[in-house]
């Protein structure tokens, strides 16, 4: 599958062209000021239902995860001056 480049001001006039293209498995890169800015490709749908629990025991948060430390406390005027 080729990959066409086309810059904003002619992505804008042929947007339809451009996504039955895209729709038909064609990646298109966008670019401005000659540089490529973003890549048109084609939606894919998630296989299955999210799954909560997934990363049950693989996420560790850490003791002091609700302590603010100082200076952020002092910052946000929730603390006084050490």
């Amino acid at each position: 599958m080729a990959t066409e480049i086309i810059n904003i001001s002619e992505a804008k006039a042929q947007l339809s062209r451009l996504i039955e293209e895209v729709q038909k498995g064609r990646s298109i890169i966008i670019g401005k000021a000659g540089r490529p800015a973003a890549r048109l490709v084609p939606y894919e749908a998630r296989d299955g239902h999210r799954q909560p629990g997934a990363l049950r025991g693989r996420i560790r948060v850490g003791e002091d995860f609700d302590e603010l430390p100082g200076d952020v406390a002092v910052a946000l005027g929730l603390a006084d001056e050490p």
